[in-house]
């Protein structure tokens, strides 16, 4: 399969790259590496990575912008489905691949390359420069790793496999990777965004059967001066908490007038539950897009009941 993609990445000339709505550093990792190695393998090539762009990880690249492609083959990576892609409308393109690590939601491409066991989109995307000729540099090779670190929270989550570490020791090994100077963007924060993990671990809110989550309005935000896509970008922290094993922040957005549902679990499998109000994801790290902040309750009351079937299930094995 990795073949056929290739193949269609030499035939066609103009080359779109999309990933989902709210992009995370590995959604933007593995479409910029991707892009970048197409450039380098193909000088000639026409190749725009598009969607709505963060300011926080403007250090992978610069985004583009394309209209009415013609001839154009579409790779949509890290998106298990149409409703959260961004920034395109699939009937423009002649031919579509989909590369992606989620669990399987809904085809829409030509090709679909899954794997639901790799730890991240830069994960495939490394795989299909390793198994065909695309080609890679110090830069590419040094954006698919910031892209493995970030969705495998530093190799802590269990996706990080064996051939996880064997291909990532390959990396630094052949690439000279000064892993130290590439957490410094990938890390580094602003004062006020330390100040606002301080206020939610102070206020966090858990339920009876360890639903751990905080309501995060745009006055809050606006006190401590941070955009709406901050509060998402900090939710990987709070997973050490004792008494918590579900955790999720509700983020009012009043640029895109909605509410940023971000979860995370340490047991109980939440995917399937946010796929209810417009979401999903992995089993263990989900979110969603809700409408108002009254939306947030039936969430929080599925989460709980979701956490005390799990407890029941676990039973003595449970520590709380």
């Amino acid at each position: 399969m990795l073949d056929d993609i290739y193949k269609l990445i030499e035939k066609f000339e103009v080359i779109v790259l999309a990933r989902h709505v709210g992009p995370d550093p590995d959604a933007m990792a593995s479409t910029m590496a991707l892009k970048d190695s197409i450039l380098y393998t193909f000088k000639d090539k026409k190749v725009y990575n598009v969607g709505s762009g963060s300011s926080r990880f403007t250090y992978f690249g610069k985004l583009d912008r394309i209209e009415n492609p013609k001839n154009a083959l579409l790779i949509v990576l890290d998106t298990p489905d149409i409703r959260r892609i961004d920034g395109i409308t699939l009937t423009d393109y002649e031919k579509i691949v989909k590369i992606d690590h989620h669990p399987f939601v809904e085809k829409f491409a030509d090709i679909e390359y899954i794997n639901d066991k790799s730890s991240s989109a830069s994960e495939l995307v490394l795989d299909l420069i390793n198994e065909t000729p695309l080609k890679m540099n110090e830069d590419i090779a040094s954006k698919i790793y910031l892209g493995i670190v970030s969705d495998t929270n530093r190799f802590m989550f269990n996706n990080s496999t064996g051939d996880t570490f064997k291909k990532v020791a390959k990396l630094i090994d052949e690439y000279k990777l000064e892993i130290d100077k590439l957490y410094i963007p990938l890390y580094l924060r602003p004062i006020n965004e330390v100040r606002l993990e301080g206020y939610i671990g102070l206020n966090l809110n858990i339920t009876k059967n360890g639903v751990g989550y905080i309501k995060l309005t745009k006055d809050l935000l606006e006190q401590f001066a941070v955009d709406a896509a901050s509060p998402g970008n900090m939710v990987n922290n709070f997973n050490y908490i004792n008494e918590v094993l579900v955790w999720v922040f509700f983020t009012e957005d009043v640029k895109n007038e909605n509410i940023r549902v971000s979860a995370r679990s340490r047991g109980p499998v939440i995917n399937s539950l946010l796929s209810k109000y417009n979401g999903g994801g992995h089993k263990y790290a989900s979110g969603a897009r809700i409408k108002t902040m009254d939306d947030t309750d039936p969430i929080i009351d599925d989460l709980d009941f979701l956490c005390k079937k799990y407890k029941e299930e676990v039973g003595e094995n449970f520590e709380n």
